[in-house]
């Protein structure tokens, strides 16, 4: 777990509210067609936050990188689901080191 890629993922808003969304796909994105146990399909993060395609994937990269999100391919989407084990793992070691 690379901690400071997780701070410096976190410290951008939108990140955060993608992840918040995440949190809970059947409130924020039940529209999606797939199941949404396959995560939820970027074009509909996308949409949700206004912002255009690409600043969207830089987002999503940046939370992948630091291991925040996963990400899945099927056929031509990719779908993306928070990291549970690593998100919680971040917040013990912060409940523990502070």
């Amino acid at each position: 777990m690379d901690i400071d890629a997780i701070h410096k993922a976190l410290a951008n808003p939108v990140r955060r509210q993608i992840l918040h969304w995440l949190k809970d796909p059947h409130q924020h994105f039940a529209e999606q067609e797939h199941p949404l146990d396959f995560g939820v399909c970027c074009k509909l993060i996308d949409q949700r936050t206004g912002l255009s395609q690409s600043t969207v994937s830089a987002h999503l990269a940046t939370l992948a990188r630091a291991g925040l999100v996963n990400t899945r391919r099927v056929g031509q989407f990719i779908f993306f689901q928070r990291n549970e084990d690593t998100i919680q793992a971040f917040l013990d070691q912060l409940n523990d080191g502070l």
